[in-house]
């Protein structure tokens, strides 16, 4: 049995519209088509500024979702809350559990991807060191609290807003000079012609680029408006997002010196397509502290998602999913510390781990990404469940969250085979936790 809800310890509420809106974007991250643009302009034929806006309206389905429950269950937990309102306990459980694959693990990709960057600029220096440092400085802020983490938050975005403005200056300085690679309106028709099918294949490549928006859920606990302003800051996250991706991809399809052909044809060329196209076309002076900005960029995305995971930790021991040591409030900073703490052991122990291994950043992105997925799963039948049956409204009230689920299972059947094997396990092992749970009451 649960403690009754007003019984329960509640967080303190800090957090404005704009801290929600920064979260958001620092966990999205604002130069995120910068490493996939290569990949994505291969698969689409030169329409990537296409490939986002897709991306972004079927995300657009999830957003409705999170929004809508989070005004109905403003608590910590995000989709866990969200599964226990709806579906009840142990659909909630299940809940969090896939979740935790997501909140849990991605802090722990995020420092491994910063690491790996680090490394790069100071080979000297092992990347198990890096994520080290990485880990330390993002658990020190949490701890001090999340105004704190989001006054800093704000400054590394501002940072990387400038340097936004920075290659779209030198993108328009080449375009005026030297005139476009390609044509146009080559960006939004194709080099060689519109193609559907390799606009959907690349479209689920990029809604991958907007994981991250949702772990705004997680702390409606603590806005200081109304239960709707999660939702609103969800929304803007989403549109900001989608424009400024828009925007960088699309000056960059016309200034990128090789064809999607070409690209296509050199797979290792796609990585680091963006990059090479600044060195070249633009000059070395934006190049480095982008590059420089990837690579520290990581650890403000470790940051917010090192907090929605201690929010999700946090929510699961009060209603005594997990440990009760989870579910308590540092009384003096009014942030849950026993279950930040527990986070960063944890990405300690998995970053380190994956640190050591070659395909370490591959497994951790496919546990992350199938994590997700499946919870948006829960939340759209909780938000079907909970709104066109608890609420009585009916067949209308589920007809985004249908077609979010939709979009989802499409996602879902284009992951790899390791991330499904992955998923598939973790869910295997929450499922035998419930039964041994019921048994156990039985």
């Amino acid at each position: 049995m649960t403690a009754p809800r007003a019984a329960q310890p509640t967080l303190r509420r800090n957090l404005s519209l704009i801290d929600l809106v920064v979260y958001g974007m620092l966990f999205i991250g604002i130069t995120a088509p910068m490493g996939t643009f290569g990949v994505l302009d291969a698969r689409s034929g030169g329409i990537t500024p296409v490939v986002f806006l897709l991306a972004a309206a079927a995300m657009g389905a999830t957003a409705y979702s999170y929004a809508r429950m989070s005004h109905a269950v403003p608590r910590a937990g995000s989709v866990y809350a969200y599964a226990e309102a709806a579906l009840g306990q142990r659909p909630a459980f299940l809940a969090g559990w896939m979740l935790s694959l997501d909140y849990i693990f991605i802090p722990a990709m995020a420092v491994l991807f910063m690491g790996i960057a680090a490394h790069a600029l100071a080979p000297a220096i092992p990347v198990w060191v890096f994520t080290l440092v990485g880990v330390g400085l993002i658990t020190i802020l949490n701890l001090a609290g999340v105004k704190l983490a989001a006054r800093v938050g704000m400054v590394m975005l501002g940072i990387g807003v400038l340097e936004l403005v920075g290659f779209a200056a030198g993108a328009i300085g080449v375009l005026a000079s030297d005139g476009p690679s390609r044509d146009w309106l080559s960006p939004l028709t194709g080099v060689a012609g519109f193609d559907v099918s390799a606009l959907l294949g690349a479209g689920t490549v990029a809604a991958l680029a907007f994981l991250g928006f949702d772990a705004i859920a997680s702390f409606a606990e603590e806005t200081t408006g109304s239960t709707r302003q999660t939702g609103r800051a969800l929304r803007v996250c989403l549109i900001v997002a989608a424009a400024l991706f828009v925007a960088q991809t699309y000056l960059a399809s016309l200034i990128m010196p090789l064809t999607p052909a070409e690209l296509a044809a050199d797979p290792a060329a796609q990585g680091t397509a963006f990059y090479d196209m600044l060195r070249t076309e633009i000059g070395g002076w934006l190049s480095y502290p982008i590059t420089f900005m990837r690579a520290i960029g990581p650890v403000f995305s470790a940051l917010v998602a090192q907090a929605a995971a201690a929010r999700l930790l946090f929510a699961m021991g009060r209603d005594g999913d997990a440990p009760a040591a989870l579910g308590r409030i540092d009384g003096h900073d009014g942030v849950p510390r026993n279950a930040t703490l527990a986070t960063a052991g944890v990405t300690l122990v998995v970053s380190t781990l994956a640190a050591l291994r070659a395909d370490g950043l591959e497994i951790l992105s496919s546990m992350v990404t199938v994590g997700a997925l499946t919870a948006f799963l829960f939340l759209h039948v909780a938000a079907i469940r909970y709104y066109a049956f608890q609420r009585g409204e009916g067949v209308k009230a589920a007809i985004v969250p249908v077609l979010g689920i939709v979009i989802v299972l499409a996602l879902l059947v284009d992951a790899s085979s390791l991330a499904l094997a992955i998923a598939g396990a973790w869910a295997l092992i929450g499922i035998v936790i419930v039964l041994t749970r019921w048994l156990r009451r039985a």
